[in-house]
């Protein structure tokens, strides 16, 4: 713990200098806060990670030498300081360095992120929300979220995004947790409704929160879904952000209906000018009972996700704007990172699922710990089974293997969380089979005609203790 504390006041000094000399020489600058990242890393990272981003920021037709640029020019350089220091040093550094120890200590999936409803009230009725199988009355209160927080830093645990319902109508309670925990660092995915110029101010105040605003596409295809009014309310919040140089990104639902939209060169082009710095994408799941099938994306479309991807992030090619989609990006992260392997999700009744997707649980923040919860049968059986295919085109164990999800509730008893509307697990699996059938050849194609990063996971069946015990593939 003093290690940290002088890593984080050495870091500090040297990021305060050089921040403040950044207008001088940003391209210099910049080259070395990613040396002291390189530094202060030891060997938790590869060497190459930080190489990459120097070659880049030495090319100035190269796009990320853009996206550097426009990071410290369009951020509050007190912000820029207090977030790099919560994700760079929090939940990159010592986080890392702490899940991978306890993984190995408690031999048990151990998040290097979590997910928290704060409330399920939300001022919106998004066609095909899986939030509002949740119902409107339940919150965690801030002492529980607080224990989470704790709970979870002792793990490795210093990211957490926070999800609804309308997570900023809890707003306060959230900047709290911001100012009570500076080694971690808070995301919350937000209609924008409720963002305002005292917010913005809070926002700088804290310095280790950021905001991913739900988007998608045109001002037609986003209110298709959204209702009416939406897009407008969503482009005066960024705005608003843009104009106080406030950290936020987008989170975008990709359907059958929108995805021409939501990755065209428009739309892109319309985010980066409006000061969006990330832009979070979520292939559409049938979650719920409510839920439209038809609004899956297609092969086809998901095969145009992988390639547009690879397009968008090419240094020649894409644009000043870091995109992530949590369904085709299963090649970089070893397939699906749910059951707490990456990240877990706890609803607003404090029930603790594998997957802000999957509505099951055999945990509750009210009668386990969260060290208990993953070492309970449902997170145990993630462990013992992940991943669920070694073609990490197809990560899913409910969208793409939904036979995996099947065998899982039913040898774990875990029970449905949907509050309202309670659904079994064969009627979700049922949604997905037509699909999973349709994307398994062309997910196969792409996998063999393709080549794919290492993400050098070690998996629990690759262990000496799973040899061992000959803990087998649930589903053969």
């Amino acid at each position: 713990m003093i290690r940290e504390k002088l890593q984080w006041v050495g870091a500090k000094f040297v990021l305060d200098r050089t921040l403040r000399y950044i207008d001088k020489n940003p391209q210099a600058n910049i080259i070395k806060i990613i040396n002291i990242a390189d530094k202060v890393s030891g060997k938790t990272f590869p060497k190459k990670t930080f190489e990459s981003f120097r070659n880049a920021l030495n090319d100035k037709d190269n796009v990320w030498f853009d996206y550097a640029m426009k990071y410290v020019n369009n951020i509050d350089r007190d912000n820029l300081e207090k977030m790099f220091l919560s994700f760079a040093l929090g939940a990159g550094l010592h986080g890392t360095k702490a899940v991978r120890e306890n993984r190995e200590k408690y031999k048990c999936n151990i998040p290097w992120l979590m997910l928290l409803d704060p409330t399920s009230a939300c001022n919106m009725r998004c066609k095909g929300c899986w939030s509002a199988e949740y119902g409107h009355k339940l919150n965690l209160t801030y002492d529980e979220m607080n224990s989470v927080v704790n709970q979870g830093v002792e793990l490795g645990t210093h990211l957490y995004m926070f999800t609804g319902g309308e997570p900023l109508i809890r707003k306060d309670d959230i900047l709290r947790l911001c100012r009570e925990h500076k080694n971690c660092t808070f995301l919350a995915y937000t209609n924008a409704t409720l963002v305002d110029q005292k917010f913005c101010d809070d926002m700088k105040e804290v310095g280790n929160l950021s905001l991913a605003l739900s988007i998608e596409g045109s001002e037609d295809s986003n209110d298709f879904r959204r209702g009416e009014g939406a897009y407008a309310r969503t482009m005066a919040a960024m705005d608003l952000l843009k104009k106080n140089k406030c950290l936020y990104g987008i989170s975008v639902c990709y359907t059958s209906k929108n995805i021409d939209m939501v990755t065209s060169d428009e739309f892109i082009d319309k985010m980066v000018d409006k000061g969006v710095m990330f832009a979070l994408y979520f292939n559409y799941m049938p979650v719920g009972t409510n839920a439209v099938e038809e609004l899956i994306p297609t092969p086809e479309q998901r095969t145009h996700m992988y390639f547009w991807l690879k397009k968008m992030r090419n240094g020649k090619t894409g644009k000043p704007l870091f995109i992530m989609d949590f369904q085709d990006d299963g090649e970089y992260v070893g397939g699906c990172i749910a059951g707490g392997r990456n990240y877990f999700h706890i609803n607003s009744a404090g029930d603790i699922e594998p997957c802000v997707f999957i509505h099951f649980s055999d945990a509750n923040i009210r009668t386990h710990t969260i060290l208990e919860a993953l070492r309970n049968p449902l997170f145990m059986c993630y462990y013992h089974n992940q991943p669920f295919n070694d073609n990490h085109l197809r990560p899913c164990p409910m969208l793409e293997n939904p036979e995996y999800l099947r065998k899982m509730i039913k040898l774990t008893g875990a029970k449905s969380t949907d509050l309202e509307n309670q659904e079994g697990v064969e009627n979700l699996c049922a949604k997905c089979e037509k699909f999973a059938a349709a994307w398994k050849p062309q997910a196969d194609k792409l996998w063999a005609e393709n080549k794919h990063p290492n993400p050098k996971t070690q998996y629990y069946r690759d262990t000496e203790q799973a040899m061992k015990e000959k803990i087998n593939d649930i589903v053969k």
